[in-house]
């Protein structure tokens, strides 16, 4: 596929105009080893190094959707790999935006890549216990999958908060609404796992 087949492909989904137009604007090979450039437009995901992978353009979609994010949203992400959908992100909040990622290599070639975008920070550390220090957050995307639920975050997500993230092979809306947390769940995708040690 090409950038504009899978721009077609995407709004077939019906994903809302702000995230097709995210989807436009950033390019996927910029964030690519050279040998998989081509494949920069296919609909899958696509390896790294050191077990890392960028998500599928499909499971990007649908996880932006799930977070909801306003116009002024501060938003982490844990597992931010090669940057690619911080710079997605970077589309739908002027806010600050913080990415966390454990392979050292990954975080500073992201750094590199995104250097121009004053509004996004990474950080190469452990992305498990999230970023208190950096807390509260309006959206946390985790791209990485767990075991369970994310309990241990949802201290860091604001009134209103929401956090979207992979849990074995299903994908979680979780959402604190007057201190009461709601959980929605999306089954039938797959990620890498979440190093947590």
């Amino acid at each position: 596929m090409n950038k504009h087949q899978l721009i077609q492909h995407l709004k077939n989904y019906s994903f809302s105009d702000k995230i097709i137009k995210a989807f436009e604007k950033v390019p996927r090979e910029n964030f690519l080893p050279e040998s998989l450039k081509e494949h920069a437009y296919d609909d899958n995901a696509l390896p790294l190094e050191k077990g890392a992978t960028i998500s599928q353009p499909y499971t990007i979609a649908f996880m932006l959707e799930l977070l909801e994010i306003k116009p002024n949203d501060k938003i982490l992400e844990i597992g931010s790999g090669c940057g690619y959908v911080l710079a997605l992100l970077s589309h739908l909040t002027k806010n600050k935006i913080y990415g966390i990622e454990i392979i050292k290599s990954l975080a500073e070639k992201s750094k590199k890549i995104l250097s121009f975008q004053k509004n996004i920070h990474v950080s190469t550390k452990n992305g498990f216990s999230g970023l208190p220090e950096k807390a509260p957050f309006d959206r946390i995307l985790i791209s990485a999958s767990s075991e369970k639920l994310p309990v241990h975050l949802y201290s860091q997500l604001k009134p209103n908060g929401i956090i979207v993230t992979p849990v074995k092979n299903s994908i979680y809306q979780i959402k604190k609404q007057s201190n009461k947390i709601t959980e929605k769940e999306f089954p039938g995708f797959i990620f890498v796992s979440l190093i947590s040690k």
